[in-house]
């Protein structure tokens, strides 16, 4: 059996394909060169995309987003240049959470189990009140708990509690998240 035997074809439609291009060529001439304070020009791009999003988002213009027809942007969440939101599978991202420069958020990968490597993606689901720190890793199917911390440079692979300070490689929790005149319930 010869690898050609295996090939299932693209992992993606044509129509999918296509969208990808258009999405690509607007990002470029009307996003990637915006200035920073003009979110709300932004949010309304990523609309006219399929993206949800909430009142008073912040999503700077050099953000990668591969689709964002896959993408939930939750009130007030902030998401900071240089942050790749590789999108291939759904990636929601709850209220007021930030995630900071060089961080990647990566909804799907490959099958190396299997010939021709097939993709398969997973959801991403990020709480309400998360700080995601600069340069973080997360992987697909992760879930990060309401009011965590995930430290610099993390590459979180499992699933993180809620109101914990996580950081590592792997990415683990190491303490409990206290914020000052902030009720957790």
């Amino acid at each position: 059996m010869t690898n050609t035997d295996t090939f299932s074809g693209p992992s993606f439609s044509l129509k999918n394909r296509l969208a990808r291009v258009l999405w690509n060529l607007v990002y470029l001439i009307f996003i990637r060169y915006s200035p920073n304070p003009m979110h709300q020009w932004r949010t309304i791009i990523l609309r006219l995309f399929g993206a949800k999003i909430g009142k008073g988002v912040h999503v700077y213009p050099k953000v990668t987003i591969w689709a964002p027809w896959n993408l939930v942007l939750e009130d007030a969440c902030g998401i900071a240049n240089g942050v790749t939101l590789y999108s291939q599978g759904l990636i929601h991202i709850g209220k007021r959470t930030v995630i900071s420069q060089g961080a990647h958020l990566v909804a799907g990968t490959h099958d190396y189990t299997k010939l021709g490597f097939p993709l398969f993606t997973k959801p991403i689901t990020i709480g309400d009140h998360v700080w995601v720190a600069s340069e973080t890793f997360i992987h697909p199917g992760v879930t990060i708990g309401t009011g965590s911390v995930i430290g610099a440079r993390s590459v979180v692979t499992k699933n993180m509690p809620e109101w914990m300070v996580c950081t590592g490689h792997p990415c683990v929790p190491i303490k409990e998240r206290v914020l000052e005149g902030f009720d957790k319930k």
